[in-house]
This record gives structure tokens, C-alpha cells and sequence, in this order.
């Protein structure tokens, strides 16, 4: 039982940092209907500017701060600069795009950081805590309450605030959102950033956990797809769901069966999403009227 035990606690460590990467990329595709593959790179640039501010003597407090406010920056000029430009082109070719800015900003990233696998220290302390003859470290509590704290906050964005409904607004009818005031160029800059910031996050709280390097967000971006298609695209309440889910089958498979099979899992699972319903868990079937 307690075997059992610590590999639920993995899974539901590892599933909220892919529950974070999911909604980030739900920010995105409810603003605009693409998929942002970029989002895995936000996670690392978290993970990489915070352990490079905090080497350089930045309180760790405040080396968090700036590495959210930095990739939010980022998210940004990554709007401005790449996605406005091909705004009216095929939501294949913005994907494309997004693609190229990940293997842009990996490369960056070798170039301002380096290559090596680096950490910092956890926030509340390693002394693991024990609980029915498992363990779990402190900082899980941080990833955990992170995503659920992200989910809340996006729930009630979406489903309380006109700006949130506006962002809705955008992806159902961009043309009818300009018709009636929306500034649909500030909800996609708006989007980005925030998608980006929850990013940083996600790579801020889970760096003490699983290290960060350069080339760590290609392996985010994978699994929070997946987990996000696994929910639901779109949907915040699948994203947090589909992140915690592919998270527990991904441990309980490399508990009971091969670590080696850990990483296929995410595969699998899209796989049979796009199979078995492909508008996932939470999503709804969409109907068109001819």
C-alpha cells in the first residue's frame, strides 16, 4: 500500500507541472483556436532565468518574480512579433510558427544561459513529509497548490469577468468581437502574456524538483498537449484534470511496468483521445448547420 502510495504522490507532483503547461495552453487556444507549442519554452525560461537570477545573488523571492515577469515579456514580443504578422494565414501555418519560435528560444537559451542541468533551492525546504508510509517533499505542495491555484483563477477569469468573456468572444467570431468593441489585439497580447507567465510558473515551482536545462521545454510542451487534449482543449477544468490524469498513469506505468515506457504513455494517450473522443474528457462536440 504505501508502494502504492508513493506513486500517487509522484503522479500528482509531476501531473500539475503538465496540468500548468495544459492551461497555459488553453489561454491561447480559447483567444486565438491555435495550439502554441511554444508554451514548453516558457516552463524552462521559468525554471533557467530564475536559477540565473538567484546565482547571481537575487533573493529567490525575487529572482521568481523576474523570471515570470520576463517570460511574460517574452510571450509578448512572441505576439507581436511572430503571431500578428501571419494573423488571416491557416491555423496549421501559426502552428508551424509556434514550432520555430520553440526551437528559437532553445537556442537562445544555449546561447545567454549554457548547457548544464542546473536547480535551486526548494522553497519551504527537502525534509520530506511522511504520510502513510510514503513521502512526498514540500515542494509538491507548491506544484499542486500552484495549479490549483491557476485553475481557480482562470475559472473565474473566463466565467466572471467581462474581460475573460471577451477573450472567449475572440476565438468564437474574431470579426463579430471587433463589431462590437472588443480590442481583440489586446486580448491576443493579453493571452499571450498570461499563457506565458503560467509557464514561468509552472518551471519556477517544479525546478527544484526536476532540474531545468535548455532543453527541457520540447518534453513540457509534449506532455501538456497531451494533457490537454486528454480534458479537453480549451477547457480549464480538462486541462487541470488531463494534467493530474496522464501525470498518475505515467507513474503507476513506470511503478508496476518500465520506466522506459513512461514517456510513450503521452503518445498513447493522445492517440487514444483522437480515436476514441477527440473532443477529450470534458470537451463538447462541435455541430455545424448547412
Amino acid at each position: 500500500m504505501s508502494e502504492f502510495l508513493q506513486f500517487i504522490f509522484s503522479g500528482v507532483t509531476v501531473g500539475a507541472v503538465y496540468a500548468l503547461v495544459a492551461l497555459g495552453f488553453t489561454i491561447i487556444y480559447n483567444a486565438s483556436d491555435v495550439v502554441n507549442f511554444a508554451q514548453g519554452e516558457f516552463v524552462m525560461l521559468g525554471g533557467m532565468i530564475t536559477w540565473f537570477a538567484h546565482a547571481a545573488g537575487v533573493p529567490l523571492p525575487l529572482a521568481a518574480l523576474i523570471a515570470i515577469v520576463v517570460t511574460a515579456a517574452v510571450g509578448v514580443a512572441i505576439n507581436k512579433l511572430a503571431i500578428e504578422p501571419a494573423r488571416g494565414a491557416p491555423v496549421v501555418s501559426v502552428i508551424i510558427i509556434t514550432i520555430g519560435v520553440s526551437i528559437f528560444i532553445q537556442g537562445g537559451a544555449q546561447v545567454v544561459f549554457d548547457k548544464q542541468i542546473h536547480s535551486f533551492p526548494a522553497f519551504s525546504g527537502d525534509t520530506p513529509l511522511r504520510i502513510g508510509g510514503a513521502t512526498i517533499l514540500p515542494q509538491s505542495l507548491w506544484v499542486i497548490g500552484g495549479a490549483i491555484a491557476v485553475f481557480v483563477g482562470l475559472w473565474a477569469f473566463f466565467t466572471r469577468t467581462l474581460l475573460g468573456r471577451a477573450v472567449l468572444a475572440t476565438s468564437n467570431n474574431r470579426l463579430a468581437a471587433q463589431l462590437v468593441g472588443i480590442n481583440t489585439t489586446f486580448v491576443m497580447t493579453l493571452s499571450f502574456a498570461l499563457s506565458a507567465a503560467i509557464g514561468a510558473l509552472a518551471g519556477v515551482l517544479a525546478t527544484p524538483i526536476t532540474l531545468t536545462a535548455y532543453s527541457v521545454g520540447i518534453g513540457f510542451a509534449l506532455k501538456g498537449f497531451a494533457a490537454a487534449m486528454l480534458g479537453g482543449m480549451g477547457n480549464p477544468k480538462g486541462a487541470l484534470v488531463g494534467g493530474f490524469l496522464l501525470g498518475l498513469i505515467e507513474a503507476l506505468t513506470a511503478g508496476y511496468l518500465s520506466s522506459q515506457y513512461k514517456d510513450a504513455v503521452a503518445f498513447v494517450m493522445i492517440l487514444l483521445v483522437l480515436f476514441v473522443r477527440p473532443q477529450g474528457l470534458f470537451g463538447r462536440k462541435s455541430t455545424e448547420r448547412v
